[in-house]
């Protein structure tokens, strides 16, 4: 039988104990993307939203967001990040798609995905709310969990369709 550890005895959700797990480097990467419209694309690249710099913000955002994630999930460990790195890159083609990758690092006893995650997930809507003025027509995603590495369940590679 399988033992839910967010569980307690009265089946009632806790935060899982995780004193006795070894202290290792963790990552994770995670990704998401939004597809503009070319009158946002062209703001965004040629630094013209009126709101200001939407990558700068974003990337701040994201940041903020990554070390806020045990606030907003609530049964995620504070953890003391070692590093937040967000890109940006752009796909132009029939669509303008922004690709956001946001890796994170600590070295601690659970792993980053949900601050990884977090961290696109308020990159990306913060993307949406500096634009949304010009077109609310943006679409969102998908936002996904890449990689992961380090911990006793060992290493996550997302496996690429067609590969």
């Amino acid at each position: 039988m399988t033992s839910f550890t967010h569980f307690n005895e009265q089946g009632r959700a806790k935060m899982v104990d995780i004193t006795e797990k070894s202290d290792t480097v963790r990552t994770a990467i995670a990704k998401t993307s939004i597809v503009v419209n070319k009158m946002i694309y062209e703001q965004i690249v040629n630094n013209e939203v009126s709101k200001g710099d939407v990558l700068a913000v974003s990337q701040v955002a994201g940041i903020m967001a990554a070390k806020k994630t045990s606030e907003l999930i609530p049964m995620c460990h504070p953890l003391a990040l070692k590093g937040v790195d967000i890109s940006f890159s752009w796909a132009v083609g029939d669509e303008y798609v922004l690709h956001i990758s946001v890796s994170v690092k600590t070295k601690g006893s659970t792993g980053v995905e949900m601050e990884a995650l977090t961290a696109a997930s308020v990159c990306v809507l913060t993307v949406y709310d500096m634009c949304k003025a010009v077109d609310k027509g943006m679409v969102i995603g998908p936002t996904y969990l890449e990689e992961k590495t380090g911990g006793k369940n060992g290493d996550f590679h997302r496996e690429l369709k067609g590969k």
